[in-house]
C-alpha cells in the first residue's frame, strides 16, 4: 500500500469514527448542561467548595467564578512545583525554578500546556498527577462552561442569567471528561501505553552505558491530555514517545480524542438553541477548514523534490516511521487547529509550507474545530462577524439566532478577535528587537523567525506545541510566554461572557423574509471566507517573513 493511500484511508476512518460519535455525545452533553438534577458525588463537591449550584449567575458573577477558580489553580500548581523536593514520589527531583514554575502553572491552567522543561527529567509523580493531570480536567471543563454560557445567551431572552459556573464546571468534569477519559486510558493501555508509579530504572545497554527511564500514570494522563485538548506530554517527546503513543492505531485513536468533543459540541449547540440545522452549519464550517488544511498538509509533506523524499515516501525528517507522513500530517493539523499542542512529530522539520500550515491553523483562532469549548465560542464569535458583514452588504441590521447584533455586540466581538493577534505580534516584535531573546534561536533567517513567531502564536492561542528549535527555558521566554498564555486565555473569556450577557438580555427578533438564513450553505461559505480573510489580513506580513519566505525559497 502506498503511503498516500494509507494516509487517505486513515482520514476516512477518522471521519467515520467521529460521525458515529457525533450525535450520541452531542445530545448527551446537551442533557448534561440542561439538567436540573445533581449526582450525589456532585453534591459532595458543592458542599466541599461551599457553592450553591441552583443559583443563577449574571455574566459578571460567572466571570468572577472563572477568574477566581483559575487564579487559585495557578497559585496551587505553582506552589506544588516549588515544594516538589519535599513531596513523596518526587523521584529525587528538586523544586522547579520560580520562572519555570510560573510558566508551567500558567500554561496548564490556561489549557495551553506549553512545556519549557523535560517532563521525565523534572516532574515527579505527585506533581504530574495531583497537579498537571488535575488541571488537564478542570481547565478543559472551564472552556466548555464558558461556551455553554454563550450558547445560553443565544437561547435565553429578557434575562441576564447564564447558569451557574460551579455547576457547569463540576458537571463537565464528572459527567463528561472523567468517564470518557477512563475509557480512553483503557484503550491506550491495551495499545501498549504504560500506566504505573515505578521509579527511575535503567533500560538496556547502549554505547557502553544504560538508558534511564521513569514510569508514571502515562495512559490516564495521555487520555485527558488529548480529550481535553490540553497537549502536555508526560515525556519530552510528547506523543512521539512510544510510552505515550506506541502504535499507528493509538495514534489515530489519539487524534479521534482530540477532535471528539469540539466537533460534538456543535450538536450540543444546535440542541440548546432549538435548531439542529444551526449546529450543522457551524459543523460544516469547522469540517471544511479541517479537511482543507489536512489535504494541503498531506500534499506539502508528500510532495517529492528529490530522490531522498522519493525513497522515504515523503518528507520523513522529524517524523516517526511507525506513523509515516500521513499519520503525522493528520496529527499535526488536528493538534494545531485545536488548542491541543500535542505533537507526534517535530513541526520544525516539516517543509517550509507545512510548518506554515501548522502556524496558520493556530492563527485562525483554533476554531476548526478548536479546543474544548474555546473552539465553539470562537467560531460563534466569527459567525457574529460574518452576519455583521452580510448585514453591511444588504443594508439590514444584522441578526443571528433571533438576536440583533448591535454596536455593543460588535465591539465585544471585535475586541475578542483583536486581543490574541496583538499579543502574538507585539511579543514577537519585542523578542526580535531585543538582543538577548534571539540567542535562543537554533536557526537564523526565516526559519529562526518562525521559531519565535510560532512560540508566541502557540502561547497566546493556548495551543502549547513548539517549533522544536527554540530554547524557551529562559527568564524572558518563561515570563513573556506565561503572560501571553494567561492574557490569551482569560481576556477573550471576558468579552465572550459580556457578549453572552448582552444577548441574553435581548428580546427575540422574529425572522422575516429579509433575515439571513444562517443555517444554509451560503452562510457557511461566507463564514469560512470571513475567517480566512480576517486571519490573512492580520498575519500575512509576519507569515511572509517566516514560513512563506522559507517555503518559496526551497
Amino acid at each position: 500500500m502506498s503511503p498516500v493511500l494509507a494516509g487517505a484511508l486513515q482520514m476516512l476512518a477518522l471521519i467515520a469514527a467521529l460521525a458515529l460519535a457525533y450525535r450520541p455525545l452531542g445530545d448527551y452533553m446537551a442533557r448534561v448542561y440542561s439538567s436540573d438534577k445533581h449526582l450525589r458525588v456532585e453534591k459532595w463537591i458543592y458542599k466541599g467548595i461551599g457553592a450553591n449550584p441552583n443559583t443563577e449567575m449574571r455574566w459578571t458573577a460567572y466571570l468572577r467564578g472563572v477568574l477566581a477558580f483559575s487564579a487559585v489553580s495557578v497559585l496551587f500548581l505553582y506552589l506544588l512545583q516549588r515544594v516538589q523536593g519535599h513531596l513523596p514520589g518526587s523521584l529525587g527531583f528538586t523544586a522547579i525554578d520560580p520562572d519555570q514554575a510560573f510558566n508551567t502553572a500558567a500554561s496548564f491552567v490556561a489549557n495551553t500546556n506549553w512545556q519549557s522543561y523535560y517532563g521525565e527529567q523534572a516532574m515527579g509523580h505527585v506533581v504530574q498527577t495531583a497537579g498537571l493531570a488535575v488541571q488537564n480536567f478542570v481547565s478543559a471543563a472551564v472552556g466548555i462552561a464558558v461556551a455553554v454560557a454563550l450558547v445560553r445567551g443565544f437561547a435565553r431572552s429578557r434575562t441576564g442569567e447564564l447558569g451557574n459556573f460551579w455547576a457547569d464546571l463540576v458537571r463537565g468534569t464528572v459527567r463528561i471528561l472523567i468517564p470518557v477519559s477512563v475509557i480512553g486510558a483503557i484503550v491506550l493501555v491495551a495499545c501498549g501505553a504504560i500506566q504505573n508509579f515505578s521509579g527511575i530504572h535503567s533500560v538496556g545497554q547502549f554505547m557502553g552505558g544504560s538508558q534511564q527511564w521513569n514510569g508514571g500514570a502515562v495512559a490516564s494522563q495521555e487520555a485527558i491530555k488529548e480529550l481535553g485538548t490540553n497537549g502536555g506530554g508526560y515525556f519530552n517527546a510528547n506523543s512521539a514517545h512510544p510510552f505515550e503513543n506506541p502504535t499507528p492505531f493509538s495514534n489515530l485513536f489519539e487524534i479521534f480524542l482530540i477532535l471528539l468533543i469540539p466537533f460534538a459540541l456543535t450538536r450540543t449547540f444546535g440542541q440548546m438553541v432549538g435548531s439542529l440545522k444551526q449546529g450543522y452549519a457551524i459543523l460544516a464550517a469547522m469540517a471544511a477548514i479541517w479537511v482543507g488544511f489536512t489535504a494541503l498538509m498531506m500534499w506539502t509533506e508528500f510532495h517529492h523534490h528529490g530522490p531522498a523524499f522519493q525513497i522515504a515516501g515523503g518528507a520523513m525528517e522529524g517524523k516517526e516511521t511507525r506513523f509515516g507522513v500521513g499519520g503525522s500530517s493528520i496529527f499535526a493539523v488536528a493538534t494545531t487547529l485545536t488548542s491541543t499542542g500535542a505533537v507526534n512529530s517535530f513541526h520544525s522539520s516539516f517543509t517550509g509550507l507545512g510548518g506554515g500550515i501548522t502556524m496558520l491553523g493556530m492563527q485562525l483562532g483554533e476554531i476548526a474545530p478548536g479546543g474544548t469549548g474555546s473552539g465553539l465560542y470562537g467560531m460563534l464569535i466569527m459567525a457574529i462577524i460574518a452576519v455583521f458583514i452580510a448585514g453591511l452588504m444588504v443594508g439590514r441590521t444584522p441578526e443571528y439566532l433571533g438576536k440583533k447584533i448591535g454596536t455593543r455586540e460588535m465591539k465585544l466581538a471585535a475586541c475578542y478577535i483583536l486581543i490574541t493577534p496583538a499579543l502574538v505580534l507585539v511579543f514577537t516584535a519585542a523578542a526580535m528587537a531585543l538582543p538577548t531573546p534571539g540567542n535562543s534561536m537554533t536557526n537564523s533567517g526565516a526559519h529562526g523567525f518562525s521559531e519565535i513567531l510560532y512560540a508566541y502564536t502557540s502561547g497566546a492561542n493556548n495551543n502549547g506545541s513548539a517549533f522544536a528549535g527554540l530554547n524557551a527555558d529562559t527568564q524572558w521566554f518563561n515570563t513573556t510566554i506565561g503572560l501571553a498564555m494567561l492574557l490569551g486565555r482569560f481576556l477573550p473569556m471576558v468579552f465572550v461572557l459580556a457578549l453572552a450577557g448582552s444577548l441574553a438580555e435581548q428580546r427575540p427578533v422574529p425572522a422575516t423574509a429579509g433575515t439571513l438564513r444562517t443555517e444554509k450553505p451560503l452562510f457557511t461559505g461566507l463564514l469560512v471566507g470571513a475567517i480566512l480573510i480576517i486571519t490573512g489580513l492580520t498575519y500575512f506580513p509576519a507569515l511572509a517573513l517566516g514560513p512563506l519566505a522559507e517555503g518559496l525559497a526551497s
